[in-house]
């Protein structure tokens, strides 16, 4: 019986290691089956990154304590589409896509411009805002200022990160970093000279502008630039969490709720349509 045993025991264990091999195998595509959108469906949430200090995309109204903009909007109307709940967690833009890269957060909702390096790293969803660049000044002398040209020695205000503060870096700019400051802030420092342009969007730009009528700021008349789309950001590989985003924004745009959440916080305007300007005048 033993010469058996020893005749076949090579065999049992090829056998048992194939098995367990096989076992592993079955375990990690269990694993591999668990998607993101399966998680968050499990948690019953969506866990958001934005600053709450960008009006109107993402802030607080005076004397209330919960956050509100566009994006923030567009966000907890998705999320009551999908039937999940919503938490926003605030943060300086330049961390936002680090949180999102390590987890910490689901999606990421502020503003965030879609570009052909972002890409390279996350999904962007169907975009929500279509815009395009100004250059807030100096009203009394366009900070002497005619095109992006004449950035060169010139103090441009922003996060590091932005694809404003990228166009101002390679026109020679010199760059003042604010980590999550309020619109206030950037624009009473152009108007007292401690820098001399910011440029961002078209919308939001406009809007900021209009809130502080008393400062010493326009909006640059002869700069248009970098016709863009924002949207709503996540992972690369979640394929069935950026399905149902997409899905859930496309619904939303074609039944008018998007047209009617930007009426609300871009004084009538249409954010989720593209703007008719010929930027190759």
């Amino acid at each position: 019986m033993f010469k058996y045993i020893k005749r076949f025991a090579p065999m049992l264990i090829v056998g048992l290691l194939v098995f367990a091999i096989s076992a592993c195998s079955n375990d990690e595509q269990s694993e591999e089956t668990t998607s993101k959108w399966d998680e968050i469906k499990e948690e019953g949430k969506l866990v958001v990154a934005t600053s709450g200090t960008l009006y109107p995309t993402s802030y607080y109204k005076e004397g209330s304590d919960e956050i509100t903009g566009y994006e923030v909007e567009v966000v907890k109307e998705l999320a009551k589409r999908l039937d999940l709940e919503v938490e926003f967690k605030e943060m300086g833009f330049d961390a936002m896509l680090t949180s999102l890269k390590s987890g910490q957060v689901d999606l990421a909702a502020n503003d965030i411009t879609d570009t052909e390096k972002r890409q390279e790293k996350f999904t962007f969803s169907e975009p929500v805002k279509y815009s395009y660049g100004t250059a807030i000044v100096r009203k009394d002398d366009l900070s002497g200022i005619e095109s992006l040209d004449d950035l060169e020695g010139k103090i441009a205000a922003g996060a590091s990160t932005t694809v404003y503060m990228e166009i101002a870096r390679e026109n020679g700019a010199e760059e003042k970093i604010y980590p999550n400051a309020t619109n206030e802030q950037y624009l009473r420092d152009v108007a007292t000279g401690r820098t001399d342009i910011i440029l961002n969007d078209y919308y939001l730009q406009t809007l900021a502008l209009a809130a502080f009528p008393e400062l010493n700021i326009t909006i640059h008349p002869d700069i248009e630039y970098l016709p863009n789309n924002q949207a709503i950001v996540m992972n690369k590989g979640n394929g069935e969490l950026e399905k149902k985003v997409n899905e859930t924004v496309k619904e939303m745009k074609e039944d008018g709720t998007l047209k009617e959440i930007s009426a609300e916080f871009f004084n009538g305007a249409d954010v989720s349509v593209e703007p008719d300007i010929d930027f190759e005048k």
